[in-house]
């Protein structure tokens, strides 16, 4: 039987570093139920160095190797798991790093990461692929004329969310409904990106799909439901907090089969269209009128014991550690 080791990178510099941890621990709880994987956790700290089990800074090198110099060890790398959500575990930084290196990996490649990660970019993938999409203003800077187009936008629209296109788990983005909180709230976007995106506040339930690669099949699953309370939309903190009033349902009650089969199809074309691989979650808005929108896709999701990419997995008959292993020994070097 052969013998893998398998690099599991977390951390990170974003906000989501300690979400990153949780990750991790679940995905290395998953992996210990197989004799021939040992799993070693690599964390990317805050300073971009990365750090063994051991508290030692450690690198790679292009010969699969992981280094210690300072004990003067070097450990087989066959594979890596890079569980960073966010920068630069998302943005195509951390897959150019390790395919440089010639290390297998755990998702989609640097140019598929990029594209789905920069909110505006991933919008204009979505518009060429025909799948519908919010409508939205795409902005390179802050000042007066940014600040007349998100009014002119507000006034059209009634209600409109500002993001900052290069961040994930909703960090930089807020929803604004008054003229007044333009500029702070525009501000405060820029502070996190370089470019901001605006878009149109739609009314409607948060589907997700858990879309993911099976013994050389794309598996759709059935979408499942985040249930915000009235007053607040899925930022990070109703992501992550205690005090979250969110409810997730695994598979979304009361949609009919022609709304199925759309989502179904819409996730499907994304998926191979933006070129993905092995893993993604595709999020999706249904209006009161069934029109079906295209939110966002993560090439990295969330990998927590309570996150729903596992979760709806294993609802679809998936074991978690199965479809990594899977993976693993198609991949590993």
């Amino acid at each position: 039987m052969s013998q893998y080791n398998v690099i599991i990178i977390c951390g990170g510099g974003s906000n989501e570093h300690e979400i990153s941890l949780i990750s991790a621990s679940y995905i290395q709880s998953q992996l210990a139920k197989f004799s021939n994987v040992n799993t070693i956790k690599v964390i990317l700290d805050k300073s971009g160095n990365f750090i063994g089990e051991s508290g030692q800074s450690v690198t790679f090198n292009n010969q699969q190797q992981l280094i210690n110099a300072q004990q003067n060890e070097f450990t087989k790398v066959d594979f890596v798991i890079p569980c960073i959500h966010g920068f630069p575990g998302e943005t195509g930084d951390l897959q150019s790093f390790l395919t440089l290196h010639n290390l297998p990996f755990l998702g989609s490649d640097a140019e598929a990461s990029i594209h789905c990660f920069n909110k505006v970019t991933a919008k204009q993938w979505f518009t060429a692929l025909g799948i519908p999409n919010t409508p939205y203003l795409f902005l390179t800077e802050y000042s007066d004329e940014s600040v007349r187009q998100v009014k002119e936008a507000l006034n059209n629209w009634g209600s409109v969310f500002i993001k900052a296109t290069n961040q994930g788990s909703s960090v930089g983005c807020y929803k604004v409904d008054s003229k007044e909180e333009i500029k702070e709230k525009l501000q405060l976007a820029f502070n996190y990106s370089s470019y901001v995106l605006v878009e149109k506040t739609i009314n409607a339930r948060e589907l997700e799909v858990a879309a993911y690669e099976y013994d050389g099949e794309t598996v759709i699953t059935q979408p499942g439901e985040i249930i915000c309370d009235k007053n607040t939309f899925y930022d990070f903190d109703e992501k992550y907090s205690a005090e979250s009033k969110a409810n997730t349902d695994v598979v979304a009650k009361n949609l009919d089969s022609k709304t199925l089969s759309k989502i179904a199809e819409y996730s499907a074309k994304a998926f191979k269209g933006m070129k993905l691989r092995h893993l993604s979650r595709i999020d999706f808005f249904l209006t009161d009128d069934n029109q079906i929108l295209l939110n966002e896709i993560n090439t990295f999701p969330g990998m927590t014991p309570i996150s729903m990419f596992p979760q709806m997995l294993i609802n679809n008959g998936h074991d978690f550690g199965e479809f990594l292993i899977k993976i693993i020994k198609q991949q590993a070097k």
